[in-house]
This record gives C-alpha cells, sequence and structure tokens, in this order.
C-alpha cells in the first residue's frame, strides 16, 4: 500500500501547495499526497506557483482546499506547516511540523529560500517512507 501524506498550511496557498507538488513530483507516483488549509485562502500564490515553474512543475491551475477531517483520517503521515492547532489528531497517524516562513507577500528571492527547503525535506521523507514501506 503507498503511503499517504497530507500538507497542512493556513490559506493552502502556497507553503503546502509546494509541498505536495514537490512530493508528487518526486515520489513518481509512489505516494499519495494532498494538500490543505486552515484557512483556505482565494488563489495559489502567483510567486509560488513562479518558483516552481522555475523547475518545471506546474501548480498554476492548482486551488487552495479546505482542511477536512477526513483528509486527515486516510492520511499516514500528516505535516502542518504553521496552523497551529487547526489540525485534528488522530491515533496512529504521524504528524510532523515543519516551520518555515509563510511566501505570502514575499519577493521571488524569499520563495525560492522555502521552495529549497521545503524540496530538502521532501526528499528527506521520501527516503524515510520508501525504507518504512520496503519493510
Amino acid at each position: 500500500m503507498k503511503p499517504r501524506v497530507l500538507f497542512v498550511c493556513v490559506h493552502n496557498a502556497g507553503r503546502s501547495q509546494m509541498a505536495a507538488a514537490l512530493l508528487e513530483h518526486h515520489s513518481m507516483g509512489r505516494v499519495v499526497v494532498k494538500s490543505a488549509g486552515s484557512a483556505p485562502g482565494h488563489q495559489v500564490n502567483p510567486v509560488a506557483v513562479q518558483a516552481l515553474a522555475e523547475w518545471g512543475i506546474d501548480i498554476a491551475a492548482n486551488q487552495p482546499k479546505a482542511l477536512e477531517t477526513k483528509a486527515v483520517q486516510a492520511s499516514d503521515v500528516i505535516i502542518t506547516m504553521g496552523c497551529g492547532d487547526a489540525c485534528p489528531v488522530f491515533p496512529g497517524r504521524r504528524y510532523l511540523d515543519w516551520e518555515l516562513p509563510d511566501p505570502a507577500g514575499q519577493g521571488i528571492e524569499t520563495v525560492r529560500a522555502v521552495r529549497d527547503d521545503i524540496d530538502n525535506r521532501v526528499r528527506g521523507l521520501l527516503h524515510e517512507l520508501l525504507i518504512e514501506n520496503a519493510t
């Protein structure tokens, strides 16, 4: 069974969108990936779209989604990014909190740094998930 990962941030417009897209890209279908926001915005941050487009990853058509309890229940790993206690906690799930700057209102240089940090974390997570899944 494929591991299921849910990325959650406040607006589901920057960090969680980039993280989900990067994990989908690197996992090549070996992980089920979703993202959501505790207070979803109206659109994905255009600077986050630009930062991923520089790497050939297109999230321009993505829309922020609201965090739903069933999405948390259906996930093996829930990664929060600055949404505090808004994410419901269920036994048997792995929770990680990635402290990352919010790219909202930031320029491309700052968003690139956030993208690069997320990419490093996603690669580490993917390595862990694939090892766990192989055993």
